[in-house]
Formats: structure tokens, C-alpha cells, sequence
């Protein structure tokens, strides 16, 4: 029993970390508290005694938990593709706490808020765990399933993404996976035309050295010879967002081989950058579309 109480008391002292932990993934109070619950439970079922760092313990316990949760909350598509502010508690009737979940989004920002909800799972989990709470890469890694290199390119990319512009709203990213679906059609069909409606007269396509070996060409520039080259090829790519932006994946039976960066503009195509890199593609957070 005192070892029992001991135990409590000490995860008590974390409690406030593992909440502020939480909540930065999560953008939701209510979900930050049953993250910090989980993590109570799991504590519990785990010999403590063989735990060095209990702090250290429970923010990683918490982390994956929290990504866990952001990853089956974009496949349930629960939440809209267009970045949204956090979801506030919905009231004291409903044994929630309103007044401290605006307080703790304040004190952390909401304009962040809302720029981390448009990150992809693991940049999100990355960029917390390293940017606000000091975590190593070496202790990150483990967290999202990453190399340590890889997890410090997804704190970077999420750091160039709230410094800088919001995700795209909802109906650009739709507009979007039409044209890459058009040029996908196109390209499994043979159709030529389809192709060049859909390629910017001066389209680039760049390809990384892995690609290349697989037989990708370094690069490409106009339409007429990207179509060319495109023509039938592609029949086992799929469109899917790559890090929250729209691009394709070549991914046979499970196993991702080839990423597709695309940018749009004006409705067509204007780059496509092929990406083999094992190390690369393991930073890149992917989500099919239903």
C-alpha cells in the first residue's frame, strides 16, 4: 500500500507536464487528460521499480499515446482536411473544465494551436517533444518510428511550417487530388492528351539518386516530354497526401518504393519530384485518402 501511495504521489508531480504534453498534441483538454489517464493505467501494469526516469518514462508513454490518437483521428477522417482552431471543452455541465482549457490555450498560444493541428502526426509529435519540451532526436526517434535523422527532419519541416504559412483550407486540397488523380488516369491509360491538359507548358520533374537508379530520369522540363514519359507508367501510384500536401506514392503490397511531390498552380501541374531515398521516405508522414 505505501509503495502504492508513493507511486501515485509521484506521477501526481508529472501530472501538470504530461497535461501540457498532451494538450500541444492533441489541441483538446478533454482528450489530454484521458492521454494522461492511459498513461496512469499503463504505470500501473508496469514495474516501476525498473523505470530509472519516471519523468522521462511517462512523457514518451504520453507521446505515443498521442500519436496513436492523431493518427487514428486523421484515418477516421473525424476532422476536416482544412486546419481548424482546437476544440474547447464543451461546457461544465458535461464535467469538463472550459475555463482551464481556454486558459492552457492561451498560455501556449492559439494562433500555435491552430498551425500544429495542421501538422502531419508525427511532425507534430516531433516539433512538441523537441521545440517546446527540449527532447532529444535520439529519444524522439523511437517515439514516431523514425531515425533519429529522420525525426529531426520532421521537427524541421514542422518548424518551416509554423513560421511560415497555414496548411491549405479543405477545398484546395481537394481541387488539388483532382488534378493529380487526372494526371494519374492519364498516365495509367496512355492517354496523351489527358496528360497534357493537366502539365504546365514548362513543367519540371526532378527525381533523387535512389530514383534514378530504379531508372528515373534526373530531370525532365516541358509538358510534351513529361507526358511522354509518363505515358502508361504510372499504374501502380496512388494519390495521397505527403505531409499534409497532395502528391502520389508507389507503395506494391504495402511497401513504399516511390514518393511523388507535386506542386499545382492555376489547376495544373508545374513539378513533380520523385523521391526513393529510404531515409527520406521514412520522414515523410503519409495518409491515403479513403
Amino acid at each position: 500500500m505505501a509503495e502504492e501511495i508513493w507511486l501515485a504521489r509521484q506521477f501526481e508531480a508529472h501530472r501538470g507536464h504530461l497535461r501540457g504534453v498532451a494538450y500541444r498534441m492533441l489541441g483538446s483538454l478533454p482528450e489530454a487528460e484521458d492521454a494522461v489517464q492511459e498513461a496512469w493505467l499503463r504505470l500501473n501494469r508496469t514495474d516501476a521499480a525498473e523505470v530509472g526516469n519516471l519523468g522521462g518514462w511517462l512523457t514518451t508513454v504520453v507521446a505515443r499515446i498521442c500519436l496513436d490518437g492523431l493518427r487514428a483521428r486523421r484515418s477516421r477522417r473525424e476532422e476536416a482536411l482544412e486546419p481548424h482552431a482546437p476544440r474547447l471543452a464543451a461546457g461544465a455541465d458535461a464535467g469538463l473544465d472550459p475555463e482551464g482549457e481556454a486558459a492552457l490555450a492561451d498560455s501556449v498560444g492559439l494562433a500555435l494551436l491552430v498551425v500544429l493541428q495542421a501538422l502531419a502526426p508525427a511532425e507534430r509529435v516531433a516539433f512538441v517533444l523537441h521545440d517546446m519540451f527540449d527532447l532529444p532526436f535520439d529519444e524522439i526517434g523511437p517515439i514516431v518510428g523514425r531515425t533519429p535523422t529522420a525525426a529531426r527532419q520532421l521537427a524541421s519541416r514542422a518548424r518551416r511550417r509554423v513560421r511560415g504559412a497555414p496548411a491549405e483550407p479543405d477545398a484546395d486540397i481537394a481541387a488539388r487530388r483532382r488534378v493529380v488523380e487526372a494526371f494519374l488516369t492519364a498516365s495509367r491509360t496512355g492517354d496523351m492528351a489527358g496528360l497534357l491538359a493537366v502539365l504546365d507548358p514548362d513543367v519540371v520533374v526532378r527525381s533523387d539518386l535512389a530514383a534514378q537508379r530504379g531508372g528515373a530520369r534526373p530531370e525532365m522540363a516541358g509538358a510534351e516530354e513529361v507526358a511522354l514519359w509518363f505515358k502508361g507508367r504510372a499504374t501502380g501510384a496512388r494519390a495521397a497526401l505527403l505531409d499534409g500536401q497532395v502528391g502520389a506514392v508507389v507503395a506494391p503490397l504495402g511497401r513504399l518504393l516511390v514518393a511523388l511531390e507535386v506542386s499545382v498552380r492555376d489547376g495544373r501541374i508545374v513539378e513533380l519530384r520523385a523521391v526513393a531515398d529510404a531515409e527520406r521516405l521514412a520522414g515523410i508522414d503519409i495518409a491515403a485518402f479513403d
